[in-house]
């Protein structure tokens, strides 16, 4: 059938059966003579002129297909003209014309069951309209005085009309503020307390303008990635070629008759999800049930309290909540996000160049004036803007100092320690010419001022049941990298991990997944296991919600998951402290060991705040041997830099105990200071890079160095997180002895009374966390290699110091492991986790181990086997430790290493393999006697050194042909040593037989394959 036929008998049939303009349908067979529950959301008036029309006619998938049609008049039916607008009234009880469609859900039906469906408004705009300077109709806008009748202005940035009793707010536009850069920071004001919805978490940062268009005004997020230098012709196609992005298309309320300024509902954008809290919750918030707290303007910014109100609406999976164990009824819960308008400083500011051997957070855009050869991006550090009081003066107090506030719901035997971790950091701005650059103020019990509020720089102290964390975020300008406002977050919980521990490095219900140790503990620092460790209360659907994500970024951005990790750090170190002295530790000890603790985490955050990333080489400053020696940490430090992951320093056996934590910032934090915040005679930033230059030129020294996030997942044993001291193999070793008395001493000392075996076993693993995190780093160092973020060496100014450009130019960026720390590491993994008795627990202690009970909210007991299961926990991280060592990557590795040495000097595939199989199958290969006799967690990492040696030959792994090879050839000879020995006990006797047995098969499979 031809289309246009097609359509005239459908029109017919249509307007045949159309009654009236209710949109109800005649009755008939099935036909549905009402509108559904969503249909109803807007009242119909009646239609106010004829136009042409959409016909709306669903698909067998369920999808539509409109047509444009000419609606003429056709004899018989009830309406002659149909119109393409009808005046509707809409939630808010005004008039308005809306769009709508007439729909067909049947085509057989289409006589009887045709309704006319009035459609929303999209916040969305498919294509951006072009401004207009056309003014508005007069019958278009409201009158001026009547909008704004009963309600209170505010003057500021912006002047607020506020109505409480209607939950109004207006917000004025003068015409000069339209198409002017403003920043907009959105804040959870107030949390759940669970799963990353935390009071005081950062939302969103806008660098945005008000645009109009005709009746609307946009909210408009400014493109910045791409820019041109001023005189460029190229800035006329930047528009065209990069696009903005409008957020919302807001109506406009009025328009001042004299003033000229715009009026607009600001409901329209704060009461919606400019904050995408839906996106990441799953859910969205009903405008209808969301309202205004807090509302002020001053001079240089808004801010403005949003409460929105979320609840699950029952009509779809995409609309449930997830389910969070702390709220009264799980179907709804109450968010308040603080929003701040500010206008950007005009103060002279001077972006400052980033150098990558210097650690600061940056802002980069592509210059698109640059046409050479050389990188199109241009980099600034984040900083704040400090002017000296007397630029003359080598030292002088800046005139204008950052600010902290310490909040008034700090406890207060914890205010100290904050105050001196902050102020910590003036040590570092003597070397760049400040005296006292930072100041810590106590906020008042009566303050009117909230924390979330912009011109405020504070150090909130929040309470949640999972978080465990604290974090530094800063809101900068996003043209220039000036800092104009930074919070710290510090969660109480981290404090309460004193009586146990975050969370375990292996949850029972984990054992059956194979993974390398690498992917373990790598995931584990971006707090994976953490997140999940009460997944058995969600569902796997919840699991993929946008929160889970997103709270993943914020982890990378934040720093959140820096106190979680450290939390656990914190118990373990806690946990030495009574286990390991003589005798019981004092109250008087355990409050020093808080403050300590505390005071480096708040020092951590700051320098974040300061600008400044993460050195995780800051740790490698002293000798083990002078960690413990507080005349050398005293003077020198403990670590180069308090912007590493610093774990507890705790002494071995036979040491006297030193200083758990760093008493002050480290020798690299002063230089990167010194580096950013020096103030300079040159007047633009190209005019002082090489003065820069020469302070980022000694990164060659040891207490220089810097290596980051980016770079602790490649294997180099010189930069983690939470390792310690220049040795890390040699510290990790003394660890690892530690960790062996402090089981013994667990299962005689503990439990204690009012404590109960669940306590026990909450102990027993943060040892074996701390176990096995050391044996992580002693992993490091097989066919590892250090990265150094070197240049090449150019000629210095300082024609003298020629030791300092011999030392340049003898570093490169990358240093392969020396062979005999390799051999000393492969030892170490021997002794400590593949030998016998490497886990060798006591009976008694095994018995002990008890899960908890509890069963409520936050609280989940263990289901199915309660026992401690020891074998396969022991399997489980001896085969994370085995597939690691023989992964691909790290055969790869190991075989470019061998080009990249002297010959000689580099571990080789058949040294790995050779001295692997020598420790896994001791007792064939070196039998003892008459009576062979092998234990059932030997026999279990037997059983998986074959299989993984088994997956390279039959090519179930892409390992190196050469890694292959030997893999073939290790089985041959442990084939032809298994037909030499026999044994009386028949579990070892069948463990012979059947690894023979399996051997046969593999090696003629791997024949016949080739």
């Amino acid at each position: 059938m031809k289309r246009v036929t097609f359509y005239v008998i459908l029109l017919h049939s249509l307007f045949l059966g159309i009654a009236s303009v209710s949109a109800e349908s005649l009755p008939g067979d099935g036909a549905n003579t009402t509108l559904d529950e969503n249909q109803k959301i807007n009242k119909v008036l009646p239609i106010e002129k004829a136009q042409e029309d959409k016909i709306e006619i669903p698909t067998k998938q369920g999808s539509s297909i409109r047509e444009n049609a000419d609606i003429k008049t056709v004899p018989g039916s009830h309406l002659g003209q149909i119109s393409q607008q009808v005046w509707v009234i809409n939630q808010n009880k005004q008039v308005q014309r809306q769009p709508f469609t007439w729909v067909v859900e049947d085509l057989k039906k289409a006589g009887q069951q045709p309704f006319l469906k009035a459609e929303k408004t999209s916040d969305k705009l498919e294509d951006k309209p072009k401004p207009s300077n056309k003014p508005p109709k007069k019958d278009d806008l409201e009158n001026f005085d009547t909008v704004i009748k009963d309600t209170v202005k505010t003057g500021g940035l912006f002047t607020l009309y506020r109505n409480k009793e209607k939950n109004k707010i207006y917000l004025e536009i003068k015409p000069e503020q339209l198409n002017k850069n403003y920043l907009a920071t959105a804040t959870l004001e107030s949390g759940i307390g669970e799963q990353g919805i935390y009071s005081g978490m950062p939302l969103q940062d806008f660098l945005f303008y008000l645009e109009r268009v005709d009746n609307n005004l946009h909210f408009v997020v400014r493109n910045v990635n791409f820019r041109t230098r001023e005189g460029d012709p190229q800035a006329r196609s930047l528009a065209r070629s990069f696009s903005d992005s409008v957020l919302y298309n807001i109506p406009i309320k009025s328009i001042h008759p004299q003033r000229k300024t715009i009026l607009i509902d600001l409901g329209d954008l704060l009461l919606t999800d400019l904050a995408g809290l839906s996106s990441s919750l799953g859910v969205s918030a009903s405008p209808d049930q969301s309202y205004f707290g807090n509302a002020k303007a001053f001079p240089q910014n808004i801010e403005v309290e949003s409460v929105l109100n979320f609840s699950s609406s029952g009509s779809g999976r995409e609309n449930e909540i997830p389910n969070f164990a702390v709220l009264p009824d799980s179907r709804g819960f109450t968010l308040r996000v603080h929003y701040s308008f500010s206008q950007l400083p005009d103060n002279n500011y001077r972006p400052r160049f980033a150098d990558e051997r210097v650690g600061y957070f940056i802002t980069a855009y592509q210059d698109l004036t640059k046409d050479d050869n050389s990188d199109v991006f241009v980099r600034y550090i984040n900083r704040w803007n400090l002017e000296k009081q007397d630029p003359k003066a080598a030292i002088s107090p800046p005139k204008k100092p950052i600010v902290f506030w310490i909040d008034n719901a700090v406890p207060f035997e914890y205010r100290d320690a904050i105050k001196e971790g902050v102020l910590m950091w003036n040590k570092a701005f003597l070397k760049a010419g400040f005296k006292d650059a930072i100041e810590v103020r106590q906020m008042p019990d009566n303050a009117t001022w909230d924390p979330a509020d912009i011109r405020y720089n504070t150090i909130r102290w929040i309470n949640t049941v999972d978080g465990y964390f604290a974090m530094g975020p800063s809101r900068v300008n996003p043209l220039t990298g000036e800092i104009l406002d930074a919070d710290i977050l510090v969660d109480a919980s981290f404090i309460r991990a004193l009586k146990g521990e975050y969370r375990n490095i292996v949850q029972p219900n984990q054992l059956s997944t194979r993974t390398s140790l690498s992917a373990l503990m790598q995931n584990r620092m971006l707090c994976t296991n953490g997140l999940g460790a009460k997944s058995n209360s969600m569902s796997p659907e919840q699991g993929q919600k946008g929160l889970f994500p997103r709270l993943s970024k914020m982890a990378g951005e934040y720093d959140l998951c820096y106190g979680m990790e450290a939390a656990n750090q914190f118990a373990f170190g806690s946990l030495a402290m009574n286990l390991l002295q003589d005798g019981t530790t004092s109250q008087e000890q355990l409050k020093e060991y808080i403050h300590q603790y505390l005071r480096l985490i708040i020092a951590h955050e700051v320098g974040h705040t300061l600008g400044l990333r993460h050195n995780f080489r800051g740790s490698t400053l002293l000798k083990p041997e002078d960690m413990n020696n507080k005349d050398i940490t005293h003077n020198k430090g403990l670590t180069a830099s308090v912007m590493d992951y610093i774990p507890p320093n705790i002494a071995p056996q036979g040491t006297k105990q030193g200083d758990y934590f760093p008493t002050t910032i480290g020798l690299y934090d002063e230089w990167a200071i010194q580096y950013g915040y020096t103030r300079t005679q040159a007047t633009t930033p190209i005019a002082e890079k090489p003065i820069l230059q020469e302070i980022a030129n000694q990164s060659y020294k040891p207490e220089y160095s810097y290596a980051t996030d980016e770079d602790v997942y490649d294997l180099d044993p010189t930069a983690d997180a939470w390792d310690n001291s220049s040795n890390v193999l040699l510290y990790s070793r003394w660890q690892l002895d530690n960790s062996r008395v402090m089981w013994e001493r667990l299962n005689k000392r503990l439990p204690v009374s009012d404590e109960s075996y669940s306590d026990l076993s909450r102990r027993f693993n943060t040892v074996l966390s701390n176990y096995f995190q050391q044996i992580y780093y002693a992993t490091k160092y097989i066919g590892g290699q250090s990265f150094y973020r070197v240049q090449p060496d150019k000629t210095s100014s300082n024609k003298s110091n020629e030791n300092a450009s011999d030392v340049r130019q003898q570093r490169l960026p990358f240093e392969p492991v020396p062979v005999e720390e390799q051999r000393q590491a492969l030892k170490i993994l021997q002794k400590y986790v593949f030998a016998e008795d490497a886990l060798n627990f006591s009976p008694e202690l095994l018995n002990k181990l008890a899960p908890s009970r509890w069963r409520h909210w936050g609280s989940y007991p263990r289901t199915g086997r309660l026992d401690y299961p020891i074998s396969e926990l022991i399997l489980f991280m001896q085969g994370s430790v085995l597939r690691d060592l023989l992964s691909a990557d790290r055969l790869s590795r190991l075989t470019d290493i061998e080009l990249k040495t002297q010959t000689g000097q580099s571990l080789t595939i058949p040294e790995l393999f050779d001295t692997l199989q020598s420790g896994i199958w001791t007792e064939v290969l070196q039998p003892k006697g008459d009576s062979l006799k092998i234990t059932s967690l030997r026999r279990n990492l037997q059983r998986e050194y074959l299989d993984i040696l088994a997956n390279m030959v039959l090519r179930k792994e892409d390992v190196p042909e050469d890694a292959r090879t030997i893999a073939w050839y290790k089985i041959r000879q442990l084939d032809d040593k298994l037909k030499q020995v026999n044994s009386k006990d028949e579990y070892t006797q069948a463990h012979l037989l059947e690894t023979r047995d399996r051997i046969e098969k593999i090696l003629n499979a791997s024949l016949q394959g080739n």
